[in-house]
């Protein structure tokens, strides 16, 4: 047996740099995982839920002197959500010392690097380990209970000697999730017949898409997360446990594909390769098969908005593995191509029936594996910490450049042009991409020509970010300036007026300086992607990226800022945690209060008016009161005791600004609340489960539908909008979901009105007769084929004159933010910006008919340009020129709207939500244009 100090050797210096720490003090001895679940973790057909593990966590807090337990916040079902602290005795009695330590190297403004140097010497390695994120990928969870219990109890030199040097955040990712799958797979008697398919998301509004919010901070959980790896503790390495891992194989893990993101430092791509060498090289020695990295998975560091992903831009090594595993066994499955050794995969595994023990102490080996290098390399890790942000905040003061792949490709173009008037000697002298003898063109002189065509002064990195507090929908700004600060974001409030590019501020505006430790996170939230073209071999097909190419936050919630590229001083406050909304203005008159209609939040405090019995009002045509012009879709709010305190109440909490209107329009239009329905289906669907977050969080009363209500007909008795949200329907007719005929045995009852799909044959005729009937669909990415289904005259515009789907060689868009030539004339679309960023992932573009305006539909946004793109990659976007990006249409005494885009993707874009809010919206209704 191979000892597993030997096995994590990575050189004879490492050896001699680790000294052992004197042996911990002796603790009482501790119940184990057997004597307290009546099993061994990772037993066949057993899984714990999170009671039990919550409990199991507490017990061993009171038995052990190596561990604090910890409440980080509630879940969204109002769960505690734990963290347990493990580290020696000694070092749990000075904790705030090391926290102290952690969050000052993180930071590191004001620090040099003698200091650094001996707060590092100091300190202690913070590290972080989660479980349970994705709760059907339930080893996460399960080696968050074996890997505690053994840090806890085991008293080996190795151990000993990672309590000493570390202290261990260990935290459950989802306490929801694991207690409704935990409890679906138990409950049957039957060990064979036990499974996952549970009936909901098992995050209340997220489901798989908990691992999506990183960055915009929408869900309890990550919020409570964050608050942990950027703010209360920074640790320096987190570990992001997943599953399942590569078929053929056991585990993903680190280093990981390209491309990496351009804005994060460098030390993240070679900290990933340190810490992936560790793990690799320790698995090969203790002969656990499988492990493959880089290729051998498709994940990357590209994306921001992961659990792990995140921490790049924050200086934090993240560590993601993905790793096979079931409490039902399951089998290896065979590869041939997986059998052969390679650089990726250095140890094939052979095909075998798979236990999940197995898959835990893998689990727990990968654990100790990144323990035993932060211990060994502690002062290198905490003292880097410092290198990096120190780096970010330098960079932050003065000119600095990132260099992307279009700014490359400008550089190469003109190489090739000066190239084709070259002398043969120059042309010898090398290619663009340094195919030649040698990777340069020409002299010296020539060359510095070629970087400063890179390096632009326009070009430069911004050193701060103005949001002005006189911007239309400042509430929105603020909630931007909110997911920023979750992130440990340091941001200023402007206290009097200032200059900026020769523009004037007002007091109460945002300013997010650049020259600080986390300025990744602050660029990749402001700056477009740039996703490289990448395909599997030229000419031939793309490869997928692993989430979105491009996300740009402030883009997608439509927020006005200004980039300033010098430095800025100016009246300016630091603002301690995340602010407080801050107070909306209230000016009464005569008549009551006006609220522009850029203001999403208008909508909430309608809905609150609603709940006790005022109704707002909405001007379909722009009008002037007392000396000012106010847009059409302007709110009226009328004066009144009830409606005067729902006023108050939503200027504090929300913002919102309310002006004077010193009398009540004449056109006027009572705002009519409406039966609203959201269809969802068996086991839950993502996009809907963020509609419901919306939803709730604009406060519109709602019920959920699913496909056999549909199909039930007479919808319109019980509702006047249906909310049809991305992958319940296709132009195909395959709505996603639970379909055909499932075994409903394995369903109980309660869940078996849930079952079924939006159906072409039942579906379709009953939502074609809710419209005529006077109802509003939304409908939203794949589902606007019910237009089609519905008689629409609607094609793909992104086809051949064959009418077949363009090939991804040829036309690629993933998730990506995409400019629209928005029609704000248009009721649906009042308060829009006209040329809005959306997002954009390979959706459905439209082609409309020569008779569309004839049978009532009417474009509301068109692709106007042959580079729509404004983040991410988009290959082949010359062809959406001229496409339908979004549509109304007029069926019967009803209206269908079709977006293509996703309008509401993961409670992100702000910036398009006034589309779906306005849809629900009753009696406001905007002088029409005549269809064309």
């Amino acid at each position: 047996m191979i000892s597993l100090r030997r096995a994590t050797r990575l050189s004879t210096a490492m050896l001699f740099a680790a000294a052992l720490p004197a042996t911990l003090p002796a603790q009482p001895r501790l119940t184990s995982p057997k004597e307290f679940f009546g099993h061994d973790i990772g037993a066949d057909y057993e899984l714990p839920n999170y009671t039990k593990l919550h409990a199991f966590f507490a017990t061993i807090a009171k038995q052990s002197d190596r561990v604090i337990l910890d409440t980080i916040g509630l879940t969204e079902e109002g769960r505690p959500q734990i963290m347990a602290i493990v580290s020696s005795p000694a070092n749990l009695k000075n904790l705030a010392r090391y926290k102290e330590i952690s969050n000052r190297l993180a930071m590191a403004d004001g620090i040099d690097s003698a200091e650094a140097a001996k707060l590092a010497k100091e300190g202690k390695v913070v590290f972080w380990i989660d479980g349970g994120l994705h709760a059907t990928e339930v080893l996460g969870a399960q080696q968050l209970i074996e890997s505690f219990y053994q840090l806890a109890s085991r008293t080996d030199d190795e151990t000993m000697r990672i309590l000493n040097d570390c202290i261990i955040l260990m935290t459950h990712a989802n306490p929801d999730g694991m207690e409704l799958v935990s409890n679906w797979y138990m409950q049957e008697p039957d060990k064979l017949r036990r499974n996952s398919n549970i009936p909901r998301l098992y995050e209340k509004y997220a489901g798989h898409d908990n691992n999506r919010d990183a960055y915009m901070n929408a869900l309890a959980e990550t919020r409570n997360m964050s608050q942990q790896m950027f703010v209360e503790w920074n640790p320096q390495i987190m570990y992001n446990h997943h599953q399942t891992g590569p078929t053929g194989t056991i585990m993903a893990a680190p280093p990981y594909r390209d491309p990496a993101n351009y804005w994060f430092h460098p030390a993240m791509i070679t900290g990933l390769d340190l810490v992936g060498a560790a793990l690799n090289h320790r698995f090969v020695l203790e002969h656990k098969p499988g492990l493959t990295f880089r290729a051998g998975s498709n994940y990357s560091t590209w994306w921001n908005g992961g659990l792990r992903t995140v921490g790049y831009f924050h200086n934090q090594i993240g560590i993601l593995t993905e790793t096979i595993g079931n409490p039902t066994p399951i089998r290896v499955s065979l590869v041939p191509d997986r059998q052969l050794r390679s650089a990726g995969l250095p140890m094939p595994v052979a095909p075998q029936e798979w236990h999940f023990r197995q898959s835990v102490d893998y689990s727990v080996s990968a654990n100790y594996a990144f323990l035993d290098l932060a211990s060994r390399y502690r002062e290198t890790f905490l003292f880097n910490r410092w290198v990096m942000g120190t780096d970010q905040i330098k960079n932050g003061s003065k000119d600095n450049w990132t260099i992307s792949p279009k700014r490359v490709d400008a550089m190469i173009a003109q190489i090739t042009k000066d190239r084709a008037t070259a002398s043969p000697e120059a042309n010898r002298a090398g290619g663009p991409r340094g195919t030649g003898t040698a990777p340069n063109i020409g002299s010296a002189v020539t060359n510095d020509r070629y970087m400063a065509e890179l390096k632009k002064p326009e070009n430069r990195d911004p050193r701060a970010y103005v949001l002005s507090s006189a911007q239309n929908d400042f509430p929105t700004a603020t909630k931007f300036i909110k997911a920023l600060q979750y992130s440990g974001i340091q941001v200023h409030r402007a206290t009097g007026s200032f200059s900026a590019n020769g523009k004037s501020f007002p007091t109460g505006s945002w300013v997010v300086m650049t020259n600080q430790a986390f300025r990744s996170h602050v660029l990749d939230m402001f700056e477009p992607q740039d996703h490289p073209n990448d395909f599997r071999y030229p000419g031939g097909p793309p490869i997928p990226p692993y989430d979105n190419a491009g996300w740009t936050l402030a883009f997608q919630m439509g927020i006005q800022f200004e980039r300033v590229l010098d430095g800025l001083t100016g009246p300016f406050e630091m603002v301690k945690g995340v602010t407080m909304m801050p107070m909306g203005t209230i000016a009464k008159g005569k008549a009551g209060y006006f609220v522009r209609p850029e203001v999403n939040d208008a909508s909430t405090v309608a809905n609150r008016l609603a709940a006790v019995k005022v109704k707002a009002a909405r001007i379909p045509t722009a009008f002037t009161d007392g000396g000012t012009t106010w847009p059409a879709g302007t709110w009226f709010i009328p004066a009144g005791g009830t409606a005067d305190k729902i006023v108050t109440q939503s200027a504090k909490d929300l913002g919102v600004n309310f002006a004077a209107a010193n009398s009540k329009p004449g056109s006027a239009q009572p705002v009519q609340p409406l039966r609203i329905a959201l269809i969802d289906r068996y086991g839950g669907s993502m996009p809907s489960g963020w509609t419901r977050l919306i939803l709730e969080k604009f406060e519109f009363p709602f019920t959920v539908i699913y496909p056999q209500d549909v199909d039930a007909g007479n919808l319109k008795t019980k509702y006047d909008v249906i909310v049809v949200t991305d992958g319940m329907f296709s132009e195909a007719g395959a709505g996603r979901g639970f379909g055909g005929s499932p075994d409903t045995t394995l369903i109980p009852a309660e869940f078996r009105r849930t079952i079924g799909r939006i159906s072409p044959e039942k579906s379709v005729p009953a939502l074609k007769a809710f419209v005529e009937a006077g109802g509003r669909i939304v409908a939203i990415g794949s589902s606007i084929g019910l237009g089609k289904a519905m008689g629409l005259p609607i094609e793909n515009y992104m086809a051949e004159a064959n009418g077949r789907a363009y090939a991804g060689e040829k036309y690629y868009i993933p998730g990506s933010l995409l400019e629209v030539a928005i029609d704000t004339s248009a009721t649906i679309a009042t308060g829009m910006n006209p040329r809005p960023s959306v997002m954009f992932d390979n959706s459905p573009v439209m082609k409309l008919g020569p008779d569309a305006a004839a049978k009532g539909v009417r474009v509301l946004a068109t692709f106007d340009t042959d580079k729509p793109l404004t983040s991410g990659w988009a290959w082949g976007q010359e062809l959406l020129k001229g496409g339908v990006a979004m549509a109304e249409a007029k069926m019967g005494q009803g209206t269908i709207w079709l977006f293509g885009p996703e309008i509401l993707f993961r409670s992100q874009p702000h910036g398009t939500y006034k589309l779906f809010l306005n849809a629900l919206d009753g009696g406001f209704q905007r002088p029409a244009k005549p269809l064309q």
